[in-house]
């Protein structure tokens, strides 16, 4: 297994000495999600563009981004399973390929179905290399140091949120929506190519331990950790898919109608489009510092603590009477999202192994996350029976509370077993 992906070689991965090489396979992995994400974040400024000047409703423009979020979400699962079997760097390669082909070709788009294809199929299938993959992959890589690890690899798809789409709308300006879009898709999926030769499966495939490790770790941290069928089976893995099944469904009502909503309060477009901005700049600080802090206080007291501030932003989404109160909803929220799925890689590692940690968490992320894509949609529908979004953030909140419930179950189970 090690020597599939031990293709990039010692002589790759050189670094200065006394500097682990686990470090460069998380920088790598965090470009990867730089551009991934970077280029999911900036649909709605290149969806503004082509409705213009199309002709299609916001509808026609939503259904393609909903199909590409519940695809690439449930793909996870095969894509995690992949880098087990074969290693992430041949798994991110094609991916990127995908993605920039999909994202690139919707560029050309003239009617509905194109769209529906070339970024609901193509550009979903590209996308589903980015989280899983690279997170779990840097998972391998760290033991002692696997929050934090995790951490600074997943604020590249924080960053990207926050200055990927600034980035976009300025070439739009430049060149218009359809060379924007497929620039920044190539450029995207080139760096993407680079940033895959640097993802070896774990450190054992270039003779190195965990974590910089002289000497191998005890078995206790190196073991395989519970087979397939039996994390299946298991009580922690079907807690943690209905944890975030819980969390994970309202988590892009914010990103879908946070801006008309602060529109809705009497809001200027350019301030209330600086609501999603705050979600990526709480998103970055939140993944960081999770990470980091889990290291310290433990990951299940770090989990229940972004449960409950994610709940918090939702109260106060709904409470919301002017733009100060939808920045700090979106900050906190941004905060709290970010740090829940930054937790997720490194909480599997732990609780069941670091052998199929790629296929765990990408199961989890595809039957939790897949669901994701309706919430959204029924935000909508929420504001359209009631005449606002009161009713469907705190929906919202009512589900973090729920996560958070189960989460404590997990957590007292935990201590009992052990």
């Amino acid at each position: 297994m090690a020597g599939r992906d031990a293709g990039v070689g010692p002589a790759a991965l050189s670094a200065k000495p006394g500097v682990f090489r686990g470090w460069q396979v998380v920088a790598a992995a965090f470009s990867v999600m730089f551009f991934a994400y970077g280029l999911q974040f900036s649909y709605g400024v290149f969806a503004s563009g082509m409705a213009a000047e199309l002709g299609w409703s916001r509808a026609a423009t939503a259904l393609p981004y909903s199909l590409y979020v519940f695809l690439y979400s449930a793909l996870s699962a095969a894509t995690g399973r992949a880098t087990d079997r074969i290693g992430p760097r041949p798994v991110i390669t094609v991916g990127a390929l995908l993605l920039g082909l999909g994202w690139g070709l919707s560029a050309l788009v003239h009617e509905p179905w194109q769209l529906n294809l070339t970024l609901g199929l193509v550009a979903a299938l590209g996308m589903s290399v980015a989280w899983v993959p690279c997170n779990a992959t840097v998972s391998r890589w760290f033991t002692l140091k696997r929050g934090t690890a995790v951490a600074v690899a997943s604020t590249g798809g924080s960053l990207g949120n926050l200055l990927v789409p600034a980035l976009a709308a300025s070439l739009i300006g430049i060149w218009g929506w359809r060379w924007a879009l497929g620039v920044t898709a190539i450029v995207a999926a080139t760096l993407m190519l680079v940033a895959a030769r640097f993802m070896v499966r774990d450190p054992e495939s270039v003779g190195l331990w965990p974590d910089g490790a002289t000497e191998a770790p005890p078995m206790t941290a190196l073991g395989p950790g519970k087979t397939l069928a039996e994390v299946r089976a298991s009580e922690p893995f079907l807690l943690l898919i209905a944890i975030y099944f819980m969390t994970w469904v309202p988590v892009f009502v914010p990103f879908v109608h946070a801006v008309a909503y602060a529109e809705d309060l009497g809001v200027s477009k350019v301030a209330a489009a600086s609501v999603i901005s705050a979600i990526g700049i709480g998103g970055t600080v939140g993944r960081l510092s999770s990470g980091v802090m889990s290291d310290w206080i433990g990951r299940m007291p770090a989990l229940l603590g972004v449960f409950a501030l994610q709940a918090v932003a939702f109260v106060l989404f709904a409470s919301a009477e002017g733009l100060a109160t939808l920045w700090m909803a979106a900050t906190l929220f941004g905060f709290s999202y970010g740090g829940g799925v930054t937790l997720l890689p490194p909480l599997c590692g732990d609780l069941f192994g670091r052998a199929h940690v790629a296929s765990i968490v990408g199961m989890i992320f595809a039957v939790a996350g897949a669901p994701a894509a309706i919430g959204p949609y029924v935000a909508g529908w929420l504001f359209d029976v009631t005449g606002s979004y009161g009713a469907a953030f705190m929906s919202s909140a009512a589900l973090n509370v729920a996560a958070l419930l189960l989460a404590a179950i997990l957590a007292w189970r935990g201590r009992r077993a052990a």
